[in-house]
């Protein structure tokens, strides 16, 4: 496998393309919304895309953006925006003008902070929605969510001809659900989720689990702002996903050994709904 290639994971309509390594690369996209979590090192995979969401400033997470901005910027392509932590604009654009220097070239780029109460619309009927994770430095997970507009409970016995009535008298017969789709942690503590009580009904879990055996501890994952497969198990009953994608595994473990690890510890009714990313 190419590193630089990344992988392909789709569940239903969802796609996604990358790869996740502890301590090595993370940068996971999803083509088809033109977006990107996390950008490792800069991948080939990531370069056409529009928006890019930077979990925190570790380097196999963010390494990336000036070799993604200088790329973009010979090509001539659209202006990127990276959103990230708000403490992490002010040391990349410092980084960025350095750059800017030794390659006497001018760059185009948005950093843009993160922040609880933002929303950044993908599509009509898309957005991405920040949520808190708990690292050693600054940190976000990210949420796609998708909008539904839904007839309000109190209309929904009434005929076609009834609502358009009530249209007609501009009576608000819809209401707008936000149903979250893809959340994608980057590195984090499990306490994430106490956190986020609506992360437990996101369609697709993207999860951090570094930790897969008893060769480290739980003490040590939290040390280094991690989790640790010892913590993920017990809340796997509490969470109503689809599916969990655990990404960013120890490089310690090979991808078979850490697929069986990890299906050593699921119940029966897990077996398939929690995965290891494909991608490493």
């Amino acid at each position: 496998m190419s590193l630089e290639a990344g992988l392909p994971w789709a569940y239903q309509d969802l796609k996604f393309h990358g790869l996740s390594l502890s301590g090595i690369r993370t940068c996971l996209a999803m083509p088809d919304f033109s977006l990107c979590f996390d950008v490792a090192q800069g991948l080939p995979y990531a370069l056409h895309l529009k928006k890019y969401f930077i979990t925190h400033g570790h380097l196999d997470h963010a390494a990336g953006i000036p070799y993604l901005i200088s790329q973009k910027a010979m090509n001539n392509a659209p202006t990127p925006i990276f959103y990230m932590p708000p403490s992490l604009i002010e040391p990349m654009t410092g980084i960025m003008n350095l750059w800017e220097k030794i390659e006497k070239h001018e760059y185009r780029y948005e950093f843009l902070p993160a922040s609880l109460d933002l929303k950044v619309d993908i599509s009509q009927h898309h957005f991405i929605r920040p949520f808190q994770t708990v690292h050693r430095v600054d940190s976000f997970g990210y949420a796609l969510f998708q909008r539904l507009k839904k007839l309000k409970p109190e209309f929904q016995g009434a005929s076609q001809e009834e609502i358009k009535k009530l249209k007609i008298q501009k009576v608000e017969v819809d209401e707008i659900l936000e149903k979250p789709l893809v959340a994608f942690t980057g590195d984090t503590e499990i306490e994430f989720l106490d956190k986020t009580p609506w992360l437990k009904d996101t369609k697709i879990l993207i999860v951090e689990c570094t930790y897969l055996d008893d060769k480290k501890s739980v003490e040590h994952a939290k040390k280094w702002g991690h989790t640790h497969i010892d913590e993920l198990v017990p809340r796997l009953s509490s969470l109503n996903c689809e599916k969990i994608v655990i990404i960013h595994a120890s490089s310690r473990y090979s991808t078979p050994e850490a697929e069986r690890l990890i299906k050593s510890r699921l119940s029966k009714s897990d077996l398939d709904r929690v995965v290891l990313y494909p991608g490493r």
